[in-house]
């Protein structure tokens, strides 16, 4: 009998800081920074983008739900490449990138 890998979720937010950023760039981050600002983000499938108003830093947050084996890893993994796929599409340069994982399912009772 087969028996189906359990799937974890986790919270992932992945942090770092802008550099080189163009006029372009810059403006058009300043004017989002309402809709981008920390108190109305969530941990989203799609990643939830939010900076800070000196437009330095800024974070992505994630829900990742992941099954089989190394589920940390591949959480990691998705959630990284979502950030740096984005920042690379927006023409936004970055350093610094940490990302922290919190097992969302370890919460939950069995």
């Amino acid at each position: 009998m087969n028996e189906i890998a359990p799937v974890r979720v986790f919270r992932v937010t992945v942090r770092g800081r802008f550099a080189d950023l163009s006029e372009e760039a810059r403006r058009y981050l300043v004017s989002g920074q309402q809709e981008h600002d920390i108190f109305v983000s969530a941990y989203t499938a799609e990643g939830t983008f939010t900076y800070d108003s000196r437009i330095d830093f800024f974070n992505f947050r994630y829900e990742v739900r992941v099954s089989g084996d190394d589920v940390e890893d591949a959480a990691e993994a998705h959630a990284r490449r979502e950030t740096e796929t984005f920042l690379r599409t927006m023409k936004f340069g970055y350093r610094n990138l940490k990302l922290t994982l919190v097992d969302m399912s370890a919460m939950w009772p069995d």
